[in-house]
């Protein structure tokens, strides 16, 4: 599955946050899209990244129309 890239951001956003990373905002409708998709859930502390969404995000990679996603955040991704 391809996410578009506003998903691909919150997505993204949603990794960041779980390593324990301030970010800003996270889009209420991508992120009911995802998880709509099974990539991400809510509960009483937020939105959060699911095992599913954390596998996504390791597999998927910005897509060409991504770049005013991607520059407005550097996906975190552990060494």
């Amino acid at each position: 599955m391809q996410l578009s890239p506003s998903l691909f951001h919150a997505l993204a956003n949603l990794e960041r946050k779980k390593a324990g990373i301030d970010v800003n905002w996270i889009n209420i409708a991508d992120a009911r899209e995802l998880t709509l998709l099974g990539l991400a859930s809510r509960d009483h502390q937020g939105w959060k990244i699911t095992e599913a969404g954390l596998e996504a995000f390791k597999t998927q990679s910005p897509g060409p129309d991504s770049e005013e996603h991607t520059a407005q955040i550097l996906p975190h991704r552990p060494t």
